[in-house]
Order: C-alpha cells, then structure tokens, then sequence
C-alpha cells in the first residue's frame, strides 16, 4: 500500500508542480521578490501537505531560533528531493545555488531563475566557484541569504563527501554568517527509488559560524563534521525510541 500511495504522491508531485510553475511564471511578471518568495511557501506547503496526507511523512524543525536575521550563508545536507522542496519552509528567503541545466525546463526552470537562483556549470570548476561568489555577493547586498548543497549532488543515508569550498569562499568573501543544516530525509525519500517511508523528518538548525577571517577548509571541516554528527544523533535517538 505505501508504494502506492508513493505512486499516486510522484503523479500528484509532477502535476501540480508543472501547472503551480506556469502560474508562478505568469504571477512574476507583477510580483516584487519578497512577493515570489511567498508565493513558492504556499507551493511547498501544498506538496509537503501532499506527502503528509498521501505517504504519512511529515517534518520537524529545530533550532529556528539559529537563523540570524541578516543575510547569511546556509549550507544544507543534500540526500534527497525532499530539502529542495522544504528548503522553501525553512528560514528566510534565500537565492538557491543549482545545476544550470534546471534553468532550461520549461516554466519550472523559468521560475526558479525568476527566484534568483543562482545557475552553475559543475563541470567548470573555478569558473562556477567564481560565479556562485560573485553572484551570491550580490544576493547577501540586495537581502537574500544563500543556499548551498556543498556535497554537489544527493547522497545516499550515511554517507558523504569532500564539500565544495564555493558556500564558505563566498562567507569569507562576503563576512557573513555560515548557517549548517541537517536532516534525515534520505531516509524516507531516498534519492533513487519511488517509495516515500512514513514518518517525521528531522530537520535541526546548527549555530551560526563566524567566517571572518577563517580558512575555507576549517569551516567546511567544522559543517561537515557537525552536520554528519548531528545526523548520527537523529538516527540514534529514533532507534533507541524504536521510531521509524
């Protein structure tokens, strides 16, 4: 039954979001940047809504509080589809750092660009460090935070990788807050595959760090390990609990 229900979730998830995008497109052409921020708040609600309803999964927030009210740098464990989505609910308005071939969808990519997301080529190296630099700058000036996935693509539970040092370069370069968040989503909704588990997500909000002055290799060192630590914890405590 719960694949299923994942099923008719994935039919309800593509179609809505393609109709949702045409609106949203047409919607931006009137709409100040704050207004598409919200706009894209009552679209996660309705697909997370979606998921809760249909597949039974659901999500919690912890340490809100973290997030500094200034614009600031958030670097999100990357595991599934499901933060790219939540990503909306969770702290302030922020410009998403993305592959660029998302950009080419149609009205999909049109309205995240209308986001002022910020497009890379991966495969480009330096060229995309200085891009997502130079633009993510500009997001801080004009009020936006900036969310980036420094592993670079989804990764299955438990395992991680060497981060990209674009997210702290940018926070040195910029002297902003770094904002670490992690969740255990790739738990439920896995990267690959079409089943979406029951359950509650765990998304947990680290303390802000301080980039002035720091090397990009220690603050990526000090988010990834408290980052994967954090995980370790949710995964612990809903063991012991016997929680799914």
């Amino acid at each position: 039954m719960q694949l299923i229900l994942s099923f008719v979730f994935t039919i309800f998830l593509f179609v809505w979001t393609f109709l949702y995008a045409i609106f949203f497109v047409i919607a931006c052409s009137v709409l100040p940047i704050r207004g598409r921020y919200a706009l894209t708040r009552v679209y996660a609600r309705s697909i997370l809504g979606g998921l809760a309803l249909l597949c039974g999964l659901r999500f919690e927030v912890r340490g809100a509080e973290n997030f500094p009210a200034v614009p600031h740098v958030q670097l999100w464990k990357h595991a599934s589809a499901w933060e790219t989505i939540g990503q909306f609910l969770v702290g302030p308005a922020k410009a998403l750092v993305l592959k660029r071939e998302l950009i080419w969808l149609p009205f999909f990519g049109w309205g995240l660009a209308q986001l002022r997301s910020i497009p890379i080529d991966r495969s480009s190296g330096t060229s995309a460090v200085n891009l997502v630099v130079g633009a993510g700058q500009k997001r801080l000036q004009d009020g936006l935070s900036v969310l980036i996935f420094p592993e670079g693509t989804r990764m299955a539970p438990g395992e991680t990788r060497k981060y990209g040092v674009s997210g702290a370069l940018l926070a040195t370069r910029a002297g902003c807050l770094v904002v670490p968040v992690a969740h255990d989503a790739g738990f439920y909704w896995q990267r690959r595959g079409l089943l979406k588990k029951r359950g509650t997500i765990q998304v947990v909000v680290g303390k802000p760090i301080d980039a002035t002055g720091r090397d990009v290799r220690e603050i990526n060192a000090e988010v990834q390990a408290w980052i994967e630590a954090e995980i370790a914890k949710i995964r612990a405590a809903k063991t012991a609990a016997s929680i799914p």
